[in-house]
């Protein structure tokens, strides 16, 4: 018994210390404590907005309201070399909401088991159209220009290497060069790389202070990088002086009509919103940036999006993944057609040739098919230019 008890005393202490060092290791690299960096990347995508600190984005006093009416929906949609039925799509796809507004009206909601329209539902990369629009209002007030290099708002991050030439421009259109790729392996590997690094961080500017080092020149080439929306997000800060999520409240959340308050995840407490990605907020509300999007900028009276930007939004000026279109943070799938787009499944699709909205959450995994957006994106096609 004596000599078990030694064991187990042995085994504790090995224990303790290992965590005491895993601990000491994640605050060195200025990741969440080890607990909840295992919740975070274990979480389905639906569960993380508030596993991470985040600041609130005030609504609108007097939301504007949606009128609805009934559509149903196709019996069948395209899939792969054939089709499925619509609720096996849902399912396939791990739908947790769906919405399809015609002409402003909403025409089909749909909601998975314990969501409803008040649940909030994760951005990922949508994120980074919130951050464009944002933007766009900056440089129609004549603040920042798309000539602006980074290091202009921030000296003291001057490398003297072609990270100095990196602009407002190249970081819009996914040509920037810093070389954090978007890339990295599923399951517990993938948190040591780059990316994951900037997802979880518990300080942002560290995180960047240390990841530099440029893949490309400014302008060069195009690759995805999420990087380039983060470094936007600190160009909002600094030149509007508070949070990005304070001014996106009072300038898109409430003049939009947002019916509920929507966040966005920063690195700590009173820190950097993580603008790459980790906005927030319910599907109705997602659908009045689509309707925005459509409306030529305009949500009732209130011109949220300048009309010189709009088509900068809606133009893409370069070609990324799967062959699709991107420009000014936005993709281009199809012609004509504009979406928000975010990991795991996230969407809001316009189209305004039928002046259709589609907004779609999930919770695709990340292990997940890896054309599952061409696959998603062929069927909102379908849907949106379906004549109603």
């Amino acid at each position: 018994m004596k000599r078990f008890l030694k064991v187990l005393r042995n085994i504790l202490i090995v224990f303790v210390g290992f965590a005491v060092a895993l601990t000491g290791f994640t605050k060195f690299i200025h990741y969440p404590n080890p607990i909840a960096a295992i919740r975070l990347g274990l979480a389905p995508a639906s569960k993380t907005p508030t596993l991470m600190p985040w600041n609130t984005i005030a609504p609108a006093n007097k939301p504007i309201a949606w009128p609805t009416s009934t559509e149903a929906m196709p019996a069948t949609v395209p899939w792969e070399n054939g089709s499925i039925t619509w609720q096996e799509f849902l399912k396939k796809t791990y739908t947790n909401a769906f919405l399809v507004i015609r002409n402003g009206v909403i025409t089909y909601e749909y909601y998975g088991k314990g969501f409803t329209e008040k649940s909030i539902f994760p951005s990922y990369s949508e994120g980074k159209t919130m951050t464009s629009i944002v933007i766009g209002q900056l440089i129609h007030q004549g603040k920042i220009a798309e000539s602006d290099t980074f290091i202009k708002y921030f000296p003291e991050y001057k490398t003297g290497t072609s990270f100095d030439q990196v602009s407002i421009k190249t970081l819009l259109d996914m040509q920037a060069g810093v070389g954090v790729s978007d890339n990295y392996p599923s399951g517990p590997s993938g948190w040591g790389v780059a990316i994951a690094q900037m997802y979880a961080t518990t300080d942002m500017n560290w995180f960047i202070k240390h990841n530099r080092k440029m893949a490309f020149a400014p302008g060069s080439k195009s690759e995805y990088m999420s990087v380039d929306t983060q470094l936007l997000g600190m160009i909002i800060k600094k030149v509007t002086g508070g949070s990005v999520s304070d001014y996106f409240s009072k300038n898109v959340w409430q003049p939009i009509g947002a019916q509920y308050a929507a966040t966005w995840n920063v690195d700590h407490k009173g820190g950097v919103e993580k603008t790459f990605c980790c906005f927030n907020a319910t599907a109705r509300d997602y659908a009045r940036v689509g309707l925005a999007i459509i409306n030529g900028g305009q949500a009732g009276a209130n011109q949220i999006i300048d009309p010189v930007w709009l088509k900068r939004m809606t133009t893409p000026v370069t070609t990324l993944d799967h062959g699709w279109g991107y420009g000014a943070q936005v993709w281009h799938p199809y012609p004509n057609i504009s979406t928000a787009l975010g990991l795991h499944g996230q969407f809001v699709w316009t189209d305004p040739t039928t002046r259709t909205v589609i907004v779609k959450s999930s919770d695709v995994p990340t292990s997940g098919d890896e054309n599952m957006n061409v696959k998603v994106a062929k069927v909102l096609l379908a849907i949106s230019s379906s004549k109603k």
